[in-house]
């Protein structure tokens, strides 16, 4: 199988993603990576973290040198002063460029795999760009309507019906028609992850999965209907279960994929066993896609103490997931 060539979007110049990513590239420096981003940051990210490798600024990806230890990077120079440590609008504005390119190269096939660094929603929306996430700004980059947002760590992965929005919105936001998707982009992720016969599971919204009616309803009127197409369409889905005892089951290995009907229902369990490693993907792109799952930490950046764990996770999940794609594509 031909080299497949995995790139790392530097995410926001003020946040830790720069000093991740290199202490990630450092540890992984086999792969076959090039970064996009700028170079005068990522060469500050490595004098903080007192690292020697070579940086190889390069136009495209046939300039690359993959020896081990040499960094690749397509600059953007998109980046000036004044965006260390905090949220700014040159730090949205240089995050944003950075995504755009790569999808471009991705979608050219000139790269094959794509791990994000963490952004920050404050600085988009201080440069304009009315965005709420990654998740979001990939599916309209590249034409997606079907996508949804998975995150793995450890012995789970929660699949979001729905992602960044109020609390308050989501009994309103969830529709048979949603669940249904998300069940079809577990079952697709699934196979994404090489599972042979997934056993996928759905959350309730509220206490106790409703009980009976007695606590909300949305579970007999909108997810349950959802669950019993998609056991039509022959994926192996169940539920509707409480959600404070589902997670238990993910952890013991009885369930391969927790379908949750919103952000923190998935998340908090996820972070609690697996905050330094955990990994998000997006489902339903026409590229693999993952990332940290962490944010841009302004408060530890640029100390050189931020951890890369995540990170480190985050390219071997897209590598893998990758050769698995590429490979069931040429069977």
């Amino acid at each position: 199988m031909k080299d497949r060539i995995v790139l790392i979007s530097m995410g926001d110049p003020g946040g830790v993603g720069p000093e991740v990513a290199v202490k990630a590239y450092v540890q992984l420096q086999d792969q076959h990576i090039v970064f996009i981003g700028d170079t005068t940051v990522l060469r500050r990210a490595l004098n903080i973290l007192e690292l020697k490798q070579p940086l190889n600024e390069i136009k495209s990806v046939t300039d690359a040198d993959f020896r081990a230890g040499v960094i690749n990077v397509i600059s953007l120079n998109e980046v000036l002063i004044g965006v260390e440590s905090e949220p700014t609008a040159q730090g949205g504005r240089a995050s944003i460029a950075y995504i755009k390119k790569a999808v471009e190269m991705l979608l050219k096939n000139d790269a094959h795999a794509l791990v994000t660094a963490p952004i920050s929603k404050e600085a988009i929306k201080l440069a304009g760009v009315d965005f709420n996430g990654h998740t979001e700004l990939l599916a309209h980059l590249t034409g997606t309507s079907d996508y949804a947002m998975m995150l793995c760590g450890g012995p789970l992965r929660v699949i979001l019906v729905t992602i960044h929005v109020p609390l308050k919105d989501v009994p309103s936001l969830i529709t048979t028609q949603k669940v249904l998707k998300t069940i079809r982009m577990a079952a697709r992720a699934a196979k994404m992850l090489n599972i042979a016969t997934p056993r996928i599971a759905v959350a309730g919204l509220n206490p106790h999965a409703g009980e009976a009616g007695i606590f909300g309803d949305e579970e007999a009127r909108v997810i349950l209907p959802a669950i019993k197409e998609g056991q039509a369409q022959n994926i192996a889905v169940s539920g509707p279960y409480p959600p404070d005892t589902i997670f238990v089951k993910a952890y013991k290995g009885e369930i391969d994929i927790v379908v949750c009907m919103y952000h923190d229902q998935g998340l908090i369990p996820l972070k609690m066993i697996a905050f330094d490693t955990g990994v998000n993907m997006t489902i339903g792109l026409p590229f693999v896609r993952t990332s940290p799952d962490h944010g841009t930490a302004y408060d530890i950046a640029w100390k050189g103490i931020a951890d890369h764990r995540s990170m480190v996770e985050a390219i071997r999940m897209a590598s893998e997931l990758d050769a698995i794609c590429t490979l069931q594509s040429e069977a």
